[in-house]
């Protein structure tokens, strides 16, 4: 977490690490095959057997809205929060599937260790 986001409160470090560590493993998961990270109807449209229910996916969206939301009631952000639910929104034609963006989320957030 950086600490310029959050200034010196610290109240949230423990919520937006558990966050960014389930991001993470999901990301990973996903990058190899697995749908539904992104949003319920990728895997529900996909008959596939990597496309079966994902509910570690579920709940990190849902704590992704309840992160944004906690954190703009104090006026702070998230980035790697909001660029999440960014992703989650993309659908229809221009979606260029959920494996490949999550590789590419994954080689982003590799290059800003």
């Amino acid at each position: 977490m950086d600490e310029e986001e959050y200034g010196d409160n610290t109240q949230y470090e423990p919520l937006v690490r558990a966050f960014r560590e389930q991001l993470h493993a999901c990301l990973e998961e996903c990058a190899q095959g697995r749908r539904g990270l992104f949003s319920d109807r990728e895997y529900l449209a996909n008959d596939a057997a990597e496309s079966r229910p994902w509910p570690e996916a579920a709940r990190l969206r849902e704590l992704a809205f309840a992160l944004q939301s906690i954190l703009a009631q104090s006026g702070e952000q998230d980035t790697l929060c909001d660029q999440f639910l960014d992703l989650c929104s993309i659908h229809g034609e221009s979606d260029p599937g959920e494996p490949r963006l999550a590789r590419a989320f994954l080689n982003e957030l590799s290059g800003d260790r």
